[in-house]
Formats: C-alpha cells, structure tokens, sequence
C-alpha cells in the first residue's frame, strides 16, 4: 500500500513542528514562547494576553483591504493520554507519529490533532504570501481541554474582528452553529484510614481496553465506562458480603470517557473464592453488553497486599454513589430538526485516591441551560447525600445559534460551490469556546468546522489525512469570499 501524501504540505510541516513542543493542559509556556517567536519571524503584530492567549494579526493581501476581519481561533493545548504500558514524558517529549492508510495516529499515545491542526492551519495562512485574504487575526488560547481557562480569560478588545472560525471541530463536511454549555462537579470524601478487620483478604481488580472518547462527541455512542462498570461489581459484592475500599482510580480527564481502573478492597478470607466466581459471571456479562462497542475490554483480578482501609461506611458511600450517579444520555433535543442531537448529559470522567481522601470528578452538559443547572444539581445532590463535600464552577455557557449569520451562508455556499454537495449545518454536544466568545462579542459572526478526527483524548486519536487538504481549500476560498466592511 502506497503511503498517503501529507497535504497540503504547509500545513503538516507547521503540524509536525508544534507536536514537538510540549503543549498539555495548563502547562503551555513552551507554545506561547514559540507562537510568540513565530509572529516576531514573519514580522506580525503579536500579543499575549494576561491568561496566556496569543493574537497574532496579519494585514490584508492586496485589493482586499476593505473586506471584514477574520478571526481564525483554535486552542494550543493538548489532551495527554497514553497507553498504559508506554513510556512517555509529555511535559518535555515529542509526540511521535505515523501514517496508517489515510490516517495519521501517534505511537502510544494521543495525537495531539485536537486541536493541533487548528493551529497548524493557522500558521500555515500566516506563514503564506500566495492566499488572497482580508485582515486576519489569528487567535491561539490555553487551556481548552481542562476548563476553558484561555477563553475566560480573553480579555475585551483582544480581538477586533467581525467574523470568527474556529477550527477545532471533528467532522469535515459539518459546519457547526452552536454548542452544549457544562459544569463541572468534584465530590471529596473524606475519612481517616484504619486497619482493616481480622481475618480479611486484599482483592485488586483491573479493566483496561475500553474505548473512552469524548464525554460531548461521544456520550452517544453507548460505549461502556470504567468507573460505571467497577461500581456494578463493587456494588453488588458489598451488598452481598460487605468490603472495605483501600483505593479506587480511574480516569484522568473531565471530558473524557474513563478507558481503564483499577480498585483494591479487602473481604472476609472465606468469602474470596466467591468474589472471584463473581466477577468472572461479571465479565462475561459485561462483553455481553458492549459486544459492539468495546470489543477489547481486558478483566484481571488478583490477591493485594494487605494495607489500611477505608471506614466500611465510607467504602459503602461511595460506592452507592458511583452506582446511582447518572451517566449517559439524559434527554435527547425536543425540536424535530435536531431531535437526534443529545440536549442533556453526565458523564463521571474520573476518581482519584489519596491518602485520606477520594475525589470523583463528573461534568454535565446541556444546550439548554436551565436544564444544565438542573442536571448538574441532580449530580451535586446525590453526592451530598452519599456525605461528600461537593464543588461546582460556574461552567461555561452554551453557544445559541444566530438564524440570520451571514458566515454561515458563505460557509456553505463556498463549501457547495467546491464540492458540489451541501455540508450539514449543526449544533454539537460538546463545548466550544464558541460559547464564551459570544457573551464577551455579542455581534460576533461564528461558525466552526475542521478536518475528521477520531478517538479524540484517547491514544487511538487519529486524523484524516485528505480532509485536512479539504477544509484547506474550503477556509481559503471563504477567505476569498468575506463581504466588505
């Protein structure tokens, strides 16, 4: 099989040369200081603001003077996620890459196209003296993947411009026009350690191989979750014979489907082989389930060394309440031209030990925001009844589409006129910092879109290469076609 071409070839160079700067969540400096030194190169006005955020301007190309500003915008942060078997240090090596077919993947680990391509894109129009265009501002924000820092901090005025792109959506041939807004719940139990009862034996359970996926793009796609199926089995073994949790961790991101766990628990001596048969029937059950979904899901038990345990009370706490929290779909769009678009959902992404504490991490999200608040107050109360000190932000708000946008009506118009087909204008699930730029821009323009990706925040993220060369020519020729001031 002949090895795809990278193009358009500016683009996958500047790709290449951003995924070997160091660039996870909340540790961008490495990607400022290069996107600084990149404008300074090519001689373009360029500014950090206060949070991070980078705008670097480029003048208009000759006769175009006169159109509207155009904000291209895309995150530079990158979720980290590996195999749990390889060796990686995200905050100084590089990621590595490689072609598969038509598709570029990264070894071990997640890619880095969400949203690295945006990026890439953006440098390349910079970098570029052959793209007719208007003024441009190209704006790069920190944080995305874990709180949507940058675009909370993005200062007024740090943008001037009338239209805004953002590139860092998944589905070339999807325009989208609006976005579910979010809330993020943390739960904290906390308790002190003992020792565990006499006459007990320490049983470790491990699940790895699960799809994951994105909490927002993905919540749809019945794919199992590994802190919901480790709460079914320690559920139904505490009813039964009483436990007491030493440690239970799964997960690592808020907007992502947790892939793999493990938990460590102690049961009377003689009830061990019982636990053991249980969770045998409990596999067997599970690949039932997600016969179509999570094909490659890999179930291990083993004998623990004994350590200090959590009070039973509080193992049971938990424990109730990882079975009882909501996850999943919570109601699908009531308008009948986006009734298959999810409105409401919860997704629990994470639980995390330490020495004298557990932290379960959930988010919520909505395209109607009085049911966002309900939602996320049904998550907030049942870990308030299982005793937890529970932690909620502010959350971001949702993105309204605007029925009379005059760059939508270029968007696909110019999209037509390439390809000879329509694209599909819609809402998505998951946030986009869309939401946030409205209530700051009210008369802002917006539209996004990008190239295909798939398996986004996990290691199976890979990129599409032909797409890439489509929105290229697509973004080009809106570029073209932006209206006068």
């Amino acid at each position: 099989m002949e090895k795809t071409e990278l193009t358009p070839r500016r683009v996958f160079e500047q790709f290449a040369a951003i995924n070997k700067i160091p660039r996870p969540s909340k540790h961008e400096e490495k990607m400022i200081a290069y996107l600084k030194g990149f404008g300074e190169r090519y001689g373009l006005a360029t500014k950090v603001d206060a949070t991070g955020n980078v705008l670097i301007s480029k003048p208009a190309t000759p006769g175009y003077e006169d159109r509207k500003t155009t904000v291209l915008q895309s995150h530079m942060d990158m979720v980290c996620d590996k195999l749990v078997d390889h060796e990686i240090d995200f905050m100084n090596d590089p990621i590595e890459t490689y072609i598969e077919g038509d598709w570029l993947k990264a070894n071990g680990t997640t890619l880095g196209a969400d949203d690295g391509i945006g990026v890439a894109i953006e440098l390349a129009l910079l970098a570029s003296d052959d793209i007719p265009h208007g003024p441009l501002e190209c704006l790069f924000t920190v944080d995305e993947e874990t709180g949507l820092t940058g675009a909370f901090g993005l200062e007024a005025g740090f943008m001037s411009g009338d239209m805004l792109i953002n590139l860092d959506s998944e589905d070339e041939g999807q325009i989208f026009v609006s976005c579910a807004g979010g809330i993020t719940t943390q739960a904290h139990f906390n308790f002190d350690r003992e020792d565990p009862p006499a006459g007990q034996f320490f049983l470790k359970i491990s699940l790895k191989g699960l799809y994951g996926g994105h909490s927002g793009d993905d919540i749809n796609k019945k794919r199992a979750n590994a802190i919901k199926l480790i709460a079914r089995f320690l559920y139904t073994i505490n009813e039964k014979y009483g436990l007491h949790l030493a440690y239970w961790n799964s997960g690592k991101m808020h907007n992502a489907i947790p892939r793999d766990g493990v938990a460590v628990f102690c049961v009377d001596a003689d009830k061990k082989e019982e636990v053991k048969a249980a969770w045998n029937i409990f596999a067997s059950d599970v690949e039932e389930e997600f016969h179509v979904t999570d094909t490659e899901i890999v179930f291990a038990m083993e004998s623990a060394e004994a350590e200090k345990v959590m009070p039973q009370s509080i193992s049971t706490n938990i424990i109730r309440a990882l079975q009882a929290l909501d996850n999943g779909i919570l109601a699908m769009c009531q308008d009948e031209e986006i009734a298959w678009l999810v409105e409401t959902s919860s997704n629990v992404a994470s639980v995390q030990t330490a020495d004298n504490s557990l932290t379960v991490v959930a988010s919520q999200r909505s395209n109607v925001m009085s049911n966002l608040r309900n939602m996320a107050n049904t998550v907030k109360a049942q870990f308030q009844l299982a005793g937890a000190v529970v932690e909620q932000g502010d959350g971001y708000p949702a993105w309204k589409m605007n029925p009379n946008s005059q760059l939508t009506q270029i968007v696909v118009d110019t999209y037509k006129e390439l390809f000879k087909k329509a694209p599909v204008v819609l809402g998505i699930h998951a946030g986009l910092e869309c939401g946030l730029f409205s209530e700051r821009y009210p008369n802002m323009d917006m539209v996004s879109f990008g190239p295909t990706l798939r398996g986004v925040h996990t290691p199976d993220e890979r990129l599409l290469i032909p797409t890439v060369q489509m929105v290229w020519d697509h973004l080009t020729a809106i570029l073209k076609s932006i209206p006068k001031k």
